[in-house]
């Protein structure tokens, strides 16, 4: 029989925890520099840009066509309009990483 192990979610404070110590910075540089890349990610994709960080993965924005659904509570059929969303793509390194 397989034991269970509990998974651990990682938060952002975590992360910059993480980032800090491994890069032997101060937290709050850890912060900024992750707080940088994120926003840095968040506006390419907001102008249509994708970002490729090779071997980690992509991130990228894809479309989403519109339609028809069901409003769970009363079944009755709504429109879902079309949109886009930000996606992420593994690279091989990453999906290699965690098999």
């Amino acid at each position: 029989m397989a034991v269970k192990t509990e998974k651990k979610i990682i938060g952002k404070s975590d992360l910059v925890d993480m980032i800090a110590k491994k890069a032997e910075i101060s937290k709050k540089d850890a912060a900024a520099a992750l707080n940088t890349i994120l926003k840095t990610v968040e506006d390419e994709l907001k102008s249509g840009n994708s970002v490729r960080l090779i071997p980690f993965g992509s991130f990228e924005v894809r479309d989403r066509k519109g339609r028809t659904g069901r409003n769970p509570r009363t079944g009755d059929e709504i429109n879902i309009d079309a949109r886009k969303v930000p996606a992420f793509k593994p690279g091989k390194a990453l999906k290699d990483a965690v098999k």
